[in-house]
Parts: C-alpha cells; sequence; structure tokens
C-alpha cells in the first residue's frame, strides 16, 4: 500500500516537469525530454536491481 501511494507522489511530480518542457521553446524540447527520459530509465533500471521495488 505504502508502495503505491509512493509511485503516485512520483508521478504526481513528473506532471510538472512536462508542463516545464511543453511550455519552452520547441528547439529546446527534445534535449528536455531526452534528459528525462534518462532519469526515467535509470529510475526503472535501479528499481529491477532492487527486486522491483
Amino acid at each position: 500500500m505504502a508502495d503505491e501511494r509512493d509511485d503516485d507522489r512520483r508521478g504526481d511530480a513528473l506532471l510538472p516537469r512536462l508542463k516545464l518542457i511543453e511550455d519552452q521553446p520547441l528547439e529546446t524540447r527534445a534535449e528536455a525530454y531526452a534528459h528525462l527520459h534518462d532519469e526515467l530509465r535509470e529510475a526503472l533500471d535501479a528499481a529491477d536491481r532492487q527486486g522491483g521495488r
């Protein structure tokens, strides 16, 4: 149950970041999305190493 709340909070924190990226000029969005993608991939890789948490 606590894990689900943590996941919800992380998801809620992601939405403002996406909004900030969308508000950027088109020329800078791709780099911002790539950076966010890398962060999310690293988080998923870390969760896999910790047994899916």
